[in-house]
């Protein structure tokens, strides 16, 4: 285990793909300045922060993730590449990551390609009506119209460790054409405790391409996002648009040259959320 940062693309089996996540496997004696000015020189969406605490059983460890510009409480896809790490170390097997917004159990196991796949398990999320006064305002900051939105997929702040504004397009095309307001939206996004905009166009009953404006990270856009993506599972059943039991395919990076691919698994009577991926590591 190191100090060094490792590099990793997750949710891809290609390092040109996925999202891009630093991991730092030996956080001891790190400030949180540091670990910040770590997470700014990497200028990843978010780098995960491990320190090994034995108090969480033999693979437990307690994880912080930073982007260039915040710690967030919780990240999905720093968290696949932090698994994905201690498995290429240790072996595949279960973990358990204590985060800031609660605790994550994390499967990782090889796939039939070889490559490590590592399932995380969601914290017991949330799902809130959003005011009207909310919701004009997100979509003048994007530049969208109502018209512009799908009418069965309607807005709603959904939370699985990390707080989103969940935004269905009516068309791929809507979707592809993200030129927001910056600035405008960090601060929007901050009064309200949001981490990203969970944009989505629903192409079948279990396949959406997604976006996730990310500016309170000092990102434009994350690339595949893991924690939101927990967050539109929970979102999907709370109105009844996806079976008690499903498994959903979410394509997102594609917009960015960047493409990725996340596994969102639901299970009766758990509420719950699975999220999947691959994580290959970068050479730096």
């Amino acid at each position: 285990m190191t100090t060094t940062p490792l590099h990793y693309a997750a949710f891809t089996t290609d390092p040109a793909g996925g999202n891009k996540a630093g991991v730092v496997s030996d956080a001891r004696g790190l400030t949180d300045q540091q670990m910040l000015a770590i997470a700014a020189e990497l200028g990843y969406s978010e780098t995960a922060f491990l320190v090994a605490d034995p108090a969480l059983g033999e693979r437990g460890y307690r994880v912080r993730y930073f982007a260039p510009a915040m710690e967030v409480p919780f990240c999905g896809h720093a968290t696949v590449a932090a698994a994905v790490a201690v498995a290429e170390q240790d072996g595949p097997g279960e973990l358990v990551f204590e985060t800031k917004a609660g605790t994550v159990p994390v499967s990782v196991a090889p796939g039939p390609d070889g490559v490590l796949r590592a399932t995380l398990t969601s914290i017991e999320p949330d799902v809130q009506e959003v005011d009207p006064a909310d919701f004009q305002q997100a979509l003048a900051l994007l530049g969208w119209q109502a018209a512009d939105l799908d009418p069965a997929l309607p807005p709603r702040y959904a939370y699985a460790g990390a707080r989103h504004l969940v935004l269905a397009a009516a068309t791929r095309e809507r979707l592809a054409d993200l030129d927001y307001d910056f600035d405008g939206l960090a601060a929007f996004m901050t009064a309200r405790d949001l981490i990203t905009l969970q944009l989505v166009w629903r192409a079948s009953e279990t396949v959406f391409h997604v976006r996730d404006p990310f500016p309170v990270g000092g990102v434009v856009e994350d690339p595949a996002t893991g924690a939101a993506a927990a967050a539109f599972g929970a979102y999907l059943r709370e109105l009844g648009q996806a079976p008690a039991t499903a498994l959903l395919t979410l394509h997102q990076g594609e917009d960015q040259g960047s493409p990725g691919e996340l596994r969102v698994e639901l299970r009766a009577g758990d509420p719950r959320v699975r999220v999947s991926g691959a994580a290959v590591r970068l050479p730096g």
